[in-house]
């Protein structure tokens, strides 16, 4: 077969021509000429946007990359307390809140008009005495109502109204655990209580006969006051379950047990059982890999670190970021610079270590902004470095049990969630 003659796939008719250096040069000549066109227009673009910044701040909301977390549908007339619902807690606090503000306003209207009603009755000398009766137990209930909104009103302003706004700032991923639901602290009273969480103390081992200790070892330095102990399946030996543990654990004061499984000598399977009644979490590890492997990685230190949740909006989310939060001290030894992050994407949850370290800004980076994209200022030369400690875990839940694990929960309510595959099947989905 002979060769093809008269030109390749170029980028336009003009480059389709026999002489290869020919080829070349008008390659050359055609990509210089489409930079110069490309820089031309970014420079008047600029000009442009100098003079009126509202053009810049419209293409840059037009430029908006669509991702699958941007096009993330929610539930329906889903009820915020089951605890498998896509409802955004956020989404619909605000909501209430915007319901609250109506009816409010709506019964101070009628409360006015009322008293115009009542100023005409009176100067026209009615006497029907029962209708206003009537009239007078509906302005009870009504003033009884406007009461209690605004008492609710002051108390979510005097408390819970900035971390609230905060929280749903609308480029912050940060978790607010002020938006549990009721109905998931009575469910779980032994994670969502008033009462101060006692020091947390967590006991880790693996599956029996296991030959990831060091892996587990290095998973056990994520959890600041950790016990590692091995299981062994020597045939002298007691094979003791997970129930048993948990028994042991409770009696010499520890809040939870995690269990490392393994699946051809790496870590598959971590379970997390809340002491002394529960509940149980077990995720599946998807990745695992371990602080030495991290390139530029330090070294942790035994300080206890702070921890950051983000990214967990619905009421199945909220229990997972609980459930880690009891897992860490609420009083982080800031002197160590060490920050655990729990972060969800996709229902993945991604756990990293980091050591931070505050610096001077270089010439080249931008200054720190704050949401509105202003410069904060007292931080114009201040920039903050992070180094990677590891271990890295990406996590993914797959059952809940209302007891200690799947033995100890009993009875209707005992599997509160379980993982299936039909979960999945509309991408734009997630649980968390």
């Amino acid at each position: 077969m002979g060769s093809k003659r008269g030109g390749g796939s170029g980028r336009s008719l003009s480059l389709k021509t026999n002489n290869k250096l020919r080829r070349q040069q008008m390659y050359v000549e055609d990509k210089r000429e489409a930079t110069k066109s490309r820089h031309e227009e970014r420079h008047r673009r600029k000009k442009e946007e100098d003079k009126d910044p509202e053009l810049r701040k419209e293409r840059l909301a037009r430029n908006q990359t669509m991702t699958i977390e941007k096009k993330r549908v929610w539930d329906e007339d889903a009820d915020e307390d089951t605890l498998g619902a896509a409802v955004d807690l956020a989404q619909a606090k605000r909501r209430r809140l915007e319901q609250e503000e109506a009816e409010l306003l709506r019964l101070e209207q009628g409360a006015e008009e009322k008293d115009d009603d009542d100023d005409a009755d009176s100067m026209l000398g009615s006497d029907e005495e029962e209708e206003e009766d009537e009239e007078g137990d509906e302005d009870e209930e009504d003033s009884e109502r406007v009461e209690r909104i605004r008492r609710k009103r002051t108390q979510r302003d005097a408390s819970l109204a900035p971390s609230v706004a905060a929280s749903l700032a609308p480029s912050t991923t940060s978790t607010n655990m002020e938006l549990t639901p009721a109905s998931l602290a009575r469910k779980f009273p032994n994670l969502f209580s008033d009462d101060p969480l006692p020091t947390p103390k967590v006991l880790i081992t693996t599956s029996i006969n296991a030959t990831i200790h060091k892996e587990a070892q290095d998973i056990a330095t994520l959890f600041p006051n950790s016990h590692y102990i091995p299981r062994s399946a020597h045939r002298h030996g007691h094979k003791y379950s997970v129930r048993e543990i948990c028994k042991f654990a409770r009696n010499r004061e520890f809040t939870a047990v995690v269990v490392i499984n393994e699946d051809q000598k790496k870590p598959d399977r971590m379970t997390i059982v809340h002491l002394p009644e529960g509940p149980t979490l077990t995720y599946t590890i998807s990745h695992y890999m371990p602080g030495k492997k991290i390139p530029g990685h330090g070294n942790p230190t035994n300080h206890y670190p702070e921890l950051l949740l983000n990214n967990l909006r619905t009421s199945l989310g909220l229990l997972v970021g609980k459930s880690f939060h009891t897992l860490y001290p609420p009083q982080p030894e800031i002197q160590g610079r060490q920050v655990v992050t729990v972060h969800n994407q996709r229902d993945f949850i991604m756990i990293r270590r980091h050591r931070y370290v505050f610096r001077d800004k270089r010439a080249t980076e931008k200054p720190v902004t704050s949401v509105e994209g202003e410069k904060i200022k007292g931080f114009e030369e201040i920039r903050v470095g992070l180094q990677a400690l590891g271990p890295n875990l990406n996590v993914k839940l797959r059952r809940v049990d209302k007891g200690i694990g799947r033995a100890g929960s009993e009875g209707e309510d005992a599997l509160q969630w379980e993982w299936k595959a039909r979960m999945e099947k509309v991408r734009t989905r997630f649980n968390l």
